[in-house]
């Protein structure tokens, strides 16, 4: 049985005892991201102090310090509830399809808006392959075997050391199959990792707290360098590519969110938390875990959330398979490069293996776009200076588009098992629910 059935619905925040607004998370979070980006534009000799960045990164560091545990506890503990093996193979093949259903048409969507506003003509840019010099050497480097065989870690400790997700996910599969296999021996070790599962997300809750801090560090830094005039001749790009992402998750998960019962702008308010930290950010990895157990809170199977959400990570990148598709277009257009039909086709074939395991890549983007290019048309690769200055800007879309995409894909293969509760979806859509509550997040896990 999964482990949801089990959560305390009167645990919940209520409405009539909500929190005064200065005391909630996402307010406090925006008005952290407002001053940053003030303060990064008034003055960015401050604003580019090295302490500031730390705010930021700090916060990133202290959420990604505890992913890996989440990761394992989660997916042992959902894996081991289910009795039959055959279940967490079906959920893995449901997932994978709709990764790649929803993939083409993040693809598709980002060539014909890129053919329809061609933004990249008559830009005058002079590309530098240098500053590129060491996204494309990474790209180069990661072939498709070299993939596979990256998912399989040196050592198991070395994995939760280094934090891979897809290496942690390969060890907490099998251990969680070999946890069933013990059957009732392996009760207790079960109720060990669950009770470690709630301990960590009670650790997520405090460092939760933290996060105004951090959004203002990292939205500071970030004007305070590149600032609004960064954007320069590219704001055409930048503003297709906003609009493009927004189009993504109205028509297509919107649909999506539709046909399975739920309307996805109540589901944008119910994580608007988890996209707000990830917009001052910049790093879907840092509202990982409490986006689980929000999925969780809403209804989803423990089991499917705790396979989906992490595999989507890796395999389900909606925002960072529109960027691929439209930035390839934009580079081509200001170079004066005209791509076919079939180079196209060939845009969206190459993309599609190349997104994959995007999250574990430091510069995630920017270097499967590094290499697209390099498989589509080599002669590409130099444009990529071209949008290498604006990147920064595209990477917080990227990081909402795709953490956005994997809530819903739990949703949805969860409704696809028969595992979703339509009546707690519908009541926990319209709770707010802070997850910097210590008590709360610990007791309805």
């Amino acid at each position: 049985m999964s482990a949801t059935t089990h959560i305390d619905a009167s645990a919940l925040p209520k409405r009539g005892k909500s929190k005064p607004f200065y005391k909630v998370l996402y307010v406090q979070v925006l008005f952290a991201i407002v001053v940053g980006v003030l303060v990064g534009w008034l003055s960015p000799h401050f604003a580019t102090n090295e302490w500031i960045k730390a705010l930021g990164d700090g916060f990133v560091k202290l959420i990604k310090m505890v992913i890996a545990p989440i990761i394992f506890c989660t997916v042992v503990s959902g894996i081991a509830h289910i009795q039959d093996a055959r279940k967490v193979g079906r959920v893995g093949i449901k997932a994978l399809l709709y990764f790649e259903v929803v993939s083409s048409f993040a693809l598709v969507l980002g060539l014909i808006v890129g053919n329809l506003f061609p933004v990249g003509h008559g830009l005058a840019a002079k590309p530098d392959a240098g500053a590129v010099a060491k996204y494309v050497d990474q790209a180069s480097h990661m072939s498709a075997v070299d993939f596979v065989l990256h998912i399989i870690p040196d050592s198991v400790v070395g994995a939760f050391a280094k934090g891979d997700i897809l290496q942690v996910l390969l060890f907490a599969v099998l251990f969680g199959f070999a946890l069933m296999a013990l059957g009732e021996r392996g009760h207790r070790l079960r109720d060990v990792i669950d009770d470690a599962a709630h301990a960590v997300f009670g650790v997520i809750a405090i460092v939760m707290k933290a996060a105004p801090i951090g959004a203002f560090g990292a939205m500071a830094f970030t004007i305070g360098k590149y600032g609004p005039a960064a954007l320069g001749n590219l704001i055409g790009l930048v503003a297709l590519f906003y609009a493009t992402s927004a189009l993504f998750v109205v028509l297509v998960l919107g649909t999506i969110a539709k046909f399975v019962g739920f309307n996805i702008f109540k589901f944008i308010g119910y994580i608007k938390d988890e996209l707000l930290i990830v917009l001052g950010t910049s790093s879907s990895e840092s509202a990982l875990p409490q986006l689980m157990e929000k999925l969780e809170r809403l209804g989803c199977s423990k089991s499917v959330v705790g396979l989906v959400v992490p595999t989507g990570y890796s395999f389900n990148l909606d925002g960072t398979n529109i960027y691929m598709t439209l930035a390839t277009l934009f580079i081509a257009q200001a170079l004066g490069i005209e791509l076919s039909f079939g180079d196209q086709v060939a845009i969206l074939l190459v993309a599609m293996l190349t997104s994959k395991g995007a999250s574990g890549v430091t510069g995630a983007g920017f270097v499967t776009l590094a290499g697209t290019l390099a498989a589509v048309n080599p002669a590409l690769v130099p444009g990529m200076a071209i949008v290498f200055s604006i990147d920064k800007f595209m990477s917080e879309v990227r990081a909402l588009t795709n953490i956005t995409g994997n809530g819903v894909a739990a949703v949805f293969v969860s409704w696809w098992e028969g595992e979703l509760d339509h009546d707690r979806l519908r009541a926990n859509l319209s709770r707010n629910v802070d997850p910097s509550d210590v008590e709360t997040a610990v007791t309805t896990g």
